[in-house]
């Protein structure tokens, strides 16, 4: 890196911070982070559904349900102290926590809650679908959702889902508690406030959005008031530092507290540094390749599976993924309940041959669409070369995310490489993305439906998916998502190749962070120095 770029670098930590001094470790009470956050396109939790954004979210709102840091694997009551569950299913009454304030002061209550839910389905964002999924509709979403009283609201859910489904699909971002009186304070032609929530934050979280400069910084203050105690950081900051290797240099001059996107052989070299540590953490991100159904080669399920014997998984786990990603097939992740470990695939150019000629073809041309942060291009161009020994010429175009999601959402992509994380903690999360596309009309516009995106659909896998969903027999349950993932690796328009393994590098004395197995169960409440 050359030596006006590190100046560059340090004078952002300066300028953002407001320190006095440059190249100076950030104070003991302010927690900086180096990290890509160029996929940030929004801050209102009602239409939030990148990485970076979900991360933010779960620091600055509370949900009805809730992953806390200090028990990441458990589902807990958040803004809800208790919830009773009808006989039938369809009915839960939430206690809402008394004394729970919002940044602004104003109290948490019900009406709160019952807002922060109807705006959801109101405004029909992408991730509404994780409560429209309910029976939940502009129309009849006043009806369905009540405050019973001061401190008790009550739902009421159409569908025949299990309760625990939607348990967990209230633990998701999206159904975040805002302060109703604030955010309608600001609201402008009808918008519920989404504009001004853009860029601001109405939330009663651990920390409350200081700043967001898109491409440059977020910071977050964090809240005095907060019931399980005031952060000790009163402020954290996440540098946008896109390249791994300006992040090592920062972390290494000691000018951020953590580099979060450091390249395997970059963390390799770290070891054994005396002022630095490694954190591993297995989290529910997968990486996949998805070709266009509508594209005319790529919509002939003998040239898919060619593309899944053309991959070098291995290969690629071996060496520029080490330690980050693991080899994995299955559209739920390993290590979750329901989740397939199996992988019948490996690269096999032969195979892949014999497929296309099986399917008529002559050698093709293909455009691959990716995300320009690594380890995308690395995977892109490790498919590039494989594809080729195939007779697959393609072409890699690489993007930002705020180009690539709207592409990607509008079924204009041949070949893309993408991530997944599950939008809460039940197998219909991922399975109501890659499986279930109940309408496959380009006028449709699914939001959050990678099926629908990709142009394809099943009739078959559809009423598979309900079924398993609104199954209340564990076993069973368990079987039917079993079988639909190994469906799924054999139809379909995906080759599903990786699971993430979240590794950060911080200086010795930052402990407490804590990065839950989901993209948005990464909390810095505990960190301190």
């Amino acid at each position: 890196m050359s030596r006006v770029v590190r100046l560059v670098a340090a004078m952002w930590c300066v300028v953002a911070l407001g320190l006095v001094r440059a190249a100076a470790a950030p104070p003991d009470d302010i927690f900086v982070m180096a990290k890509d956050v160029g996929d940030v396109i929004t801050l209102d939790p009602a239409e939030v559904f990148e990485f970076t954004a979900g991360e933010i979210v779960a620091n600055v709102y509370d949900r009805l349900m809730m992953f806390e840091p200090e028990h990441p694997g458990q589902i807990a009551g958040g803004v809800a102290e208790s919830y009773a569950i009808s006989d039938d299913g369809r009915t839960i009454v939430f206690r809402i926590r008394d004394g729970l304030r919002f940044h602004s002061g104003n109290p948490v209550r019900p009406e709160d809650v019952e807002f922060s839910l109807e705006r959801v389905v109101k405004l029909n964002r992408t991730p509404a679908f994780i409560v429209t999924q309910f029976g939940w509709n502009a129309d009849n979403v006043e009806d369905l959702i009540q405050v019973v009283d001061a401190r008790h609201l009550r739902i009421e859910v159409t569908e025949g889902l299990s309760p625990g489904l939607v348990l967990n699909a209230l633990s998701a971002g999206v159904a975040s508690v805002v302060d109703r009186e604030l955010v309608l304070a600001h609201a402008a032609d009808g918008d519920l406030g989404h504009a001004w929530l853009k860029t601001h934050s109405a939330g009663s979280g651990a920390f409350r959005l200081g700043k967001w400069k898109a491409n440059e910084y977020i910071a977050l203050e964090a809240n005095p008031h907060y019931p399980h105690g005031a952060p000790a950081m009163r402020r954290v900051f996440l540098q946008h530092v896109p390249e791994p290797s300006a992040q090592r240099l920062l972390l290494e001059r000691g000018d951020v507290d953590m580099a979060r996107n450091l390249t395997p052989d970059q963390i390799e070299a770290l070891a054994g540094h005396d002022d630095l540590a490694v954190d591993s953490y297995p989290k529910g991100a997968i990486v996949y390749l998805a070709a266009n159904a509508a594209h005319p080669v790529l919509g002939n399920s003998t040239v898919v599976q060619a593309l899944r014997h053309a991959i070098d998984y291995q290969g690629m786990a071996d060496s520029f993924l080490a330690g980050q990603f693991a080899v994995h097939q299955a559209f739920w992740p390993a290590g979750l309940w329901a989740g397939d470990a199996s992988t019948p695939y490996e690269l096999d150019i032969k195979k892949a041959r014999s497929l296309l000629e099986d399917a008529g073809l002559e050698p093709f041309d293909v455009r691959i669409d990716t995300l320009t942060s690594s380890p995308f291009p690395q995977i892109a161009q490790s498919l590039q070369a494989t594809f080729a020994q195939a007779g697959i010429h393609s072409r890699i175009v690489m993007q930002d995310g705020r180009t690539l999601w709207p592409r990607y959402r509008a079924r204009k992509h041949e070949l893309i490489i993408a991530r997944w994380s599950p939008d809460y903690m039940d197998p219909h999360s991922n399975a109501d993305a890659f499986a279930r596309n109940p309408d496959n009309r380009p006028e449709a516009g699914l939001a959050g439906v990678l099926a629908w995106r990709n142009a394809w659909a099943s009739e078959d896998i559809n009423a598979m998916t309900i079924e398993a969903r609104d199954t209340r027999d564990l076993d069973a349950r368990e079987q039917m998502y079993l079988e639909l993932q190994r469906r799924l690796q054999t139809e379909g328009p995906y080759a599903i190749m990786f699971q993430q393994i979240d590794q950060v590098v911080r200086r010795r004395h930052v402990k407490g962070f804590v990065s839950g197995v989901n993209f948005d169960h990464v909390y810095y409440r505990m960190v301190t120095k």
